[in-house]
């Protein structure tokens, strides 16, 4: 249909009247964002200011972009500053991990609304946290780790329920473990090792089932070990090592089949370790319940934790064999049974080292304070180079040293002392060539020191009192330089003299060593 010209007018004229008002609001709509652009901008770049005012030493110069002169950088190129690209000006991440720097946290860190990383790792950042990180509630990440914070953990950053990851390990914080933190249900990671912490373990924390590691070593932390733990499914790592914890393990925190490392070292916890451990924690890769109240035995289906690098029992009141199967956990790395009762003082106490040639990995055996008799297996010379510290010491070990020990060319630790061994220092023992501690007191070995140990030239620590040595103080000896602590006995060659290290401590005592040098003179 063709319009008449009024119509045709009448048309172009309402036309007009909506492209203007088109405009003019388009305009409006410019100018509204610039003004709140700008004021966004200057509300976060005022914050990070107030963050750098409250830095009082930076080292590494990573602050000395942060100014507002004319001509700087625009405030997210700023070093450790990152901007979100979809919201312009707006701060959402700040990582000044090791920097050095020293200081406080300013309060106003707080205003900075879109920030979802605040990453100040090991730094010397003092003060308390400010309660205004509630505010963050985008936050996801929150490191404060290493650094020396004090006061208590804000109770109000419950609040920040985006929470993810939250480290603020190794600082002076004291107080409680504030209830609330159970209720950050996307939480993974909690860290809180390493600080001041008192009371109980909150058991609110059983409702975080996203949790992967739950860390509250090295506090003061009391009471019982909550059972709501076990309703951690998702979790892996479980550290309550080193605080003041009492009581049974729960029984259903054995069957949380996805730990792979549980480290309740150094409690005060008391009780027996499952039979069926090796089926009920089948990831488990470090184990850990030292120096606890922990009584029975060693289970041997530990034997079926094939993944087991580090197992830990010592100083507990555990009793009887050592499982011969522990063999069959190749990746052993750490077997430490030291301070229990296990043994009988008689023969075959040791026979399952014959199983320990298995573990290649092996790099640490200790023994130490049991009641193990018999004799040293021979399939020791078999264990693998990898073995750098062998402790032994105060059982009832009684024999030789066996042939092939210079195998384990390894070993830095050797420690025997307080046993009744018997018979010759073997000379062999002069190709450990990484040998720093040698401890062989409190024995009954027999015969000269051989000269071949001045070859051991790492070697720091030999200890030979109380035995049965004869003969000479091998002039040899002045060729390790690093000896500081040696127990000997019988006459002095002036080689020894001339280690300066040994200024601290020498003690020659305790064994039939002649008091003549090689030459005969006094």
């Amino acid at each position: 249909m063709k319009l008449s010209p009024q119509h045709s007018g009448l048309n172009f004229s309402t036309i007009l009247s909506c492209s203007l008002i088109f405009i003019i609001s388009f305009i409006s709509i410019i100018v509204m964002d610039v003004n709140c652009t700008d004021d966004n901008k200057s509300t976060d770049q005022f914050a990070l200011l107030a963050f750098k005012k409250g830095i009082t030493e930076d080292p590494l110069g990573v602050l000395s972009t942060w100014n507002n002169n004319n001509n700087s950088f625009h405030f997210c190129e700023w070093r450790g500053v990152t901007c979100s690209l979809r919201h312009r000006s707006r701060v959402t991440v700040i990582d000044l991990d090791s920097q050095g720097l020293v200081g406080s946290i300013s309060p106003y860190i707080g205003n900075l609304s879109f920030l979802k990383d605040l990453i100040l790792n090991k730094n010397s950042l003092s003060g308390e946290i400010p309660q205004q990180l509630g505010h963050l509630f985008r936050l996801k990440r929150l490191g404060l780790a290493n650094n020396s914070f004090e006061g208590q953990i804000p109770h109000n950053i419950s609040r920040c329920s985006n929470l993810i990851h939250l480290n603020i390990s190794r600082n002076h914080l004291v107080g409680s473990i504030p209830n609330g933190l159970g209720y950050l249900s996307n939480l993974t990671i909690l860290d809180l090792k390493d600080n001041n912490l008192s009371g109980e373990i909150p058991t609110s924390l059983g409702n975080l089932s996203s949790l992967t590691h739950l860390i509250l070593g090295v506090n003061n932390l009391e009471g019982i070990i909550p059972g709501s733990l076990s309703q951690l499914t998702t979790l892996k790592v479980l550290d309550l090592a080193m605080n003041k914890l009492s009581g049974m393990v729960p029984s259903s925190l054995y069957n949380l089949s996805s730990l792979t490392g549980l480290s309740l070292m150094f409690n005060q916890l008391h009780g027996s370790i499952p039979f069926d451990i090796g089926f009920t924690l089948p990831n488990t890769n470090h184990f850990s319940v030292a120096i606890n109240n922990f009584t029975g035995t060693i289970p041997s289906s530990f034997s079926n934790l094939t993944k087991l690098e580090i197992l830990q029992l010592q100083n507990n009141n555990l009793v009887g064999s050592v499982p011969y199967n522990l063999g069959d956990i190749k990746s052993l790395k750490i077997l430490n049974l030291g301070g229990n009762d296990l043994g009988s003082g008689h023969a075959n106490d040791l026979n399952f080292f014959d199983s320990l040639i298995n573990c290649t990995n092996l790099n640490l055996i200790s023994l130490v304070e049991n009641n193990f008799g018999g004799t040293l297996p021979s399939s020791i010379a078999n264990l693998m180079i990898k073995l750098g510290a062998l402790y032994l010491s105060n059982n009832q070990i009684y024999g030789g040293i066996p042939a092939g020990i210079q195998n384990l060319v390894g070993l830095t630790t050797f420690i025997l002392a307080h046993n009744l061994f018997t018979g010759s220092i073997p000379p062999g023992i002069e190709e450990l060539q990484n040998l720093v501690k040698l401890d062989f007191r409190h024995n009954r070995f027999s015969g000269s020191i051989p000269s071949s140990l001045g070859n051991l030239t790492r070697m720091t620590h030999l200890h030979l009192m109380y035995n049965e040595l004869t003969g000479l103080i091998p002039s040899s000896l002045g060729y390790c330089k690093s000896l500081q602590t040696n127990r000997l006995s019988g006459n002095i060659p002036k080689q020894i003299f001339e280690l300066p290290s040994l200024s601290r401590f020498l003690n020659l005592a305790n064994n039939s060593i002649n008091w003549f040098t090689p030459n005969g003179s006094l």
